[in-house]
């Protein structure tokens, strides 16, 4: 199935220049955070496809206007078109006026939330607003990834990680990669279409 993943920059195709022939197969849309709330509901009523989201480190006005129309899955796991999808928000705490966390914080949600799935059998799709550190992320604090997000992909294996957080332009930011669990890594910055398959 097709899915499109949007994170941090908005595209006019999705909005005032609406593009029904890119959308025409995409069956879920991802976002990975750091895109307003209007911008989430502008989409999901234009694409009428089921629209998940995690919060971005600058998407506290979430918690007073949630995107409307769309589904929350930030420290849960959810089917959805066939599909077993983990959530995660946020990025590295580096001020007090983010969605931020300590790299123990982290651990620890990844830690519990993976045990809980991996009851049920492993994951398609896990989707963060953070890179994983060493694998698309920057060293600056800011743009720093989470180590955590390795145990999510050692525990349950999902076929394709999404996040946001490093956009394209921030220097030689490569779309995609490739982990050593197996997992395929992409950066949703902007707008990516992206194809997946139940691994059930």
């Amino acid at each position: 199935m097709k899915v499109l993943a949007i994170s941090d920059v908005e595209e006019a195709w999705l909005t005032t220049y609406y593009d029904r022939d890119r959308m025409a197969d995409v069956e879920l849309i991802i976002s990975c955070g750091d895109l307003p709330a209007t911008y989430l509901e502008h989409i999901v009523t234009l694409a009428n496809v089921p629209l998940l989201y995690v919060p971005g480190n600058h998407d506290r006005d979430y918690d007073n206007h949630p995107p409307q129309g769309c589904i929350p899955i930030d420290n849960r796991t959810i089917e959805c078109q066939g599909l077993r999808i983990m959530g995660f928000g946020g990025s590295v705490r580096y001020n007090d006026r983010i969605v931020g966390y300590s790299e123990q914080e982290m651990y620890w949600k990844v830690f519990k939330q993976s045990l809980l799935a991996r009851l049920s059998g492993e994951i398609d799709l896990l989707v963060t607003h953070a890179p994983i550190r060493g694998y698309g992320d920057l060293d600056d604090l800011p743009h720093q990834g989470f180590e955590a997000f390795n145990t999510c992909l050692e525990i349950v294996h999902p076929t394709i990680m999404v996040h946001g957080h490093v956009h394209m332009n921030y220097g030689r930011i490569e779309r995609e990669r490739n982990h050593p669990s197996g997992t395929r890594i992409i950066n949703a910055c902007g707008a990516q279409i992206f194809d997946i398959e139940p691994n059930r």
